[in-house]
């Protein structure tokens, strides 16, 4: 008696689940699916890096309607297989440490299970998400804000380069989940503005970065304010040793997913071009002469760089932003928001910009300078060809770039081709995908 009372309280907090013709719950109440405010669906062409999945919905996971409605009403249609494989297992409690790529749907795989098991009722933080840079704290708390906005949860954003007292100001009102930078949530939590004893789940997103030396020691601090039984997600493209140290050290029989059966998204097809250092700026010329850019973005391997290539960018007629850790956070804040608003066509940045940075309308990288290591190549390329979306990364390689390229497509075990004359625009663009154009052939 007792048991069929609980499952009917159950039932009547998240709602009687409705069923279709198949007896699956969700799909068959037309009420409130046919309520919701759905985006233009998106029916550019997907590779299996988010297509190969088991099939499941996100409906099959037993999610709060609330939150179902949020989902949809973000564009998210069904799980990628990252998702698919981390939600489940996130929701029994159970530690998490996956690798998958970048631009596959990480941040939904692990926003969803911890904003279902937040509860807004209770004034505590009950989840944190830890990320390496500011830019992704942005990010990652816009996507929480606008998948939960039907749940009553408040999500937090904390970074350094913004004023303490506001988040101070923030922290009388309830917040139940919060998103930081490693340097400012220790911050909050050493000078006790935040408490974080009831706060069963913690995220690490680029687990690998944020166990580097740039912020040594920090993570085993701010997991000491945790409480003993708390839940840890662990996601990272690539695994080194600091991450099997930390996983051997504070993760409990983690289940492990690895869906890296290759480094590279299948979606991005690599060039090198050969140049001589004076010449890259008349390369970089020709190339969006020839190049049906949407958007673009150009990575140089300094601040100072960066600002340089801007300026002779618009000397050229180009529109252009440009982006570095060095600039005063306002700005950063103002240029990241324009560019991926879509008010300018490129994007000149350090490596600032490689970590998690998801704007679906990046089509073309540029490697004006190109990197010395594997790892920020990887993330490099990664803002183009997001979630099984297609697009194309250029390298303007020197003479003394000519070892790296070797090294960097042996430890990737990837191809970078040369440049043809003629790029087909079917390897890019949205509109060629189909491959049913035959004007898609001239570049």
């Amino acid at each position: 008696m007792m048991a069929s009372a609980r499952m009917e309280q159950n039932m009547n907090h998240a709602g009687p689940p409705p069923m279709d013709g198949k007896g699956n719950p969700g799909t068959g109440d037309q009420g409130w699916k046919s309520k919701l405010k759905l985006p233009p669906k998106d029916n550019r062409i997907k590779t299996t890096d988010v297509t190969n999945t088991k099939g499941n919905e996100f409906e099959d996971f037993c999610l709060k309607r609330e939150l179902l409605m949020g989902i949809f009403e973000k564009g998210w249609e069904s799980p990628s297989p990252i998702q698919e494989a981390s939600i489940p297992i996130a929701l029994t409690g159970r530690d998490i440490l996956a690798r998958a790529k970048n631009g596959t749907g990480k941040t939904g795989a692990y926003t969803i299970p911890i904003l279902e098991k937040c509860d807004p009722s209770r004034d505590e933080v009950q989840a944190m998400i830890i990320v390496p840079t500011r830019e992704l704290a942005l990010q990652t708390s816009q996507i929480c804000i606008e998948i939960s906005k039907h749940l009553g949860i408040k999500c937090m954003v904390t970074t350094g380069g913004t004023n303490l007292k506001d988040d101070i100001m923030r922290l009388y009102e309830p917040v139940h989940a919060i998103i930081a930078t490693p340097g400012r949530i220790l911050d909050l939590l050493n000078k006790n503005l935040v408490k974080i004893g009831k706060c069963g789940i913690m995220v690490l997103d680029e687990a690998d970065k944020l166990l580097s030396q740039d912020f040594k020691g920090m993570l085993d601090n701010i997991i000491d304010h945790l409480p003993k039984d708390r839940q840890i997600l662990l996601y990272s493209a690539t695994f080194p040793l600091t991450v099997e140290q930390f996983m051997r050290k504070h993760l409990q029989n983690p289940y492990e997913i690895n869906l890296m059966d290759e480094l590279t998204l299948k979606g991005v097809t690599q060039y090198y071009a050969f140049v001589q250092e004076k010449q890259k700026v008349h390369c970089l010329n020709t190339l969006f002469s020839k190049l049906q850019i949407n958007q673009s973005i150009i990575f140089c391997n300094s601040t100072n760089r960066v600002e340089l290539l801007a300026k002779k960018i618009t000397e050229l007629g180009y529109s252009c932003f440009y982006i570095h850790a060095k600039m005063n956070q306002q700005h950063r804040n103002r240029v990241f928001h324009d560019f991926r608003q879509g008010l300018c066509r490129n994007l000149v940045c350090s490596d600032l910009f490689t970590r998690g940075i998801d704007i679906q309308a990046v089509n073309v990288v540029i490697n004006f300078d190109f990197p010395k290591h594997a790892e920020t190549y990887l993330h490099r390329i990664g803002r183009s060809g997001r979630y099984g979306h297609l697009g194309v990364a250029i390298n303007l390689i020197t003479y003394d770039d000519r070892f790296s390229l070797h090294k960097i497509e042996n430890e990737l075990g990837t191809e970078i081709k040369p440049i043809p004359k003629v790029i087909d625009k079917a390897l890019y663009v949205a509109e060629y995908h189909m491959g049913d154009d035959e004007d898609g052939k001239e570049s």
